[in-house]
């Protein structure tokens, strides 16, 4: 089933999200939400989704790789590369708008699978900046607040600030 994606300026997309538990994580209903995360992103064409962007406060993401989806519960990035790449980003909570963002190149990042299995990944370039952008999302953080310069919907972007200080 697909998923609402919300959109700024939903003040939901700036909750933080909470643990989830290993009990819970091993509920029908979670691996269906799973399931539903992983089909919405694909569906919007996104290489990456958060669930606080389909408003559940979870800490779950999802990236699309070329092994498939990769299932985040629970990630703690442990450490960053101090070189800095800045590359033009998007995100479907803010859509049409597009800025260059500062990253870190690589991280090292643990996190639970699907299964509750524990993982560590070291990531770099285009995997390394997703899962930077996913993982802020839990954390309630958007592209839009460590943007350098917008190249893109710098309008919407003003129009949205607008709509979120008058809510």
């Amino acid at each position: 089933m697909l998923l609402e994606i919300i959109k700024l300026p939903n003040k939901n997309l700036r909750l933080k999200a909470r643990e989830v538990q290993p009990k819970e994580l091993q509920s029908e209903d979670m691996q269906k939400f799973i399931i539903d995360l992983i089909q919405t992103m694909r569906e919007k064409d996104g290489i990456g989704l958060a669930s606080t962007q389909v408003d559940k406060q979870l800490q779950i993401f999802v990236i699309a790789t070329e092994d498939g989806a990769k299932v985040f519960v629970n990630p703690k990035i442990i450490s960053k590369s101090w070189l800095k790449v800045e590359d033009e980003e998007g995100c479907l909570s803010v859509p049409e708008v597009f800025g260059i963002v500062k990253r870190s190149k690589r991280l090292l990042i643990k996190a639970l699978d699907r299964n509750g299995d524990s993982f560590t990944l070291r990531a770099k370039g285009l995997l390394a900046r997703v899962i930077q952008h996913e993982n802020d999302h839990l954390n309630g953080v958007l592209f839009i607040d460590k943007v350098k310069k917008i190249t893109s919907g710098e309008e919407i972007l003003a129009n949205l600030y607008k709509l979120q200080k008058s809510n």
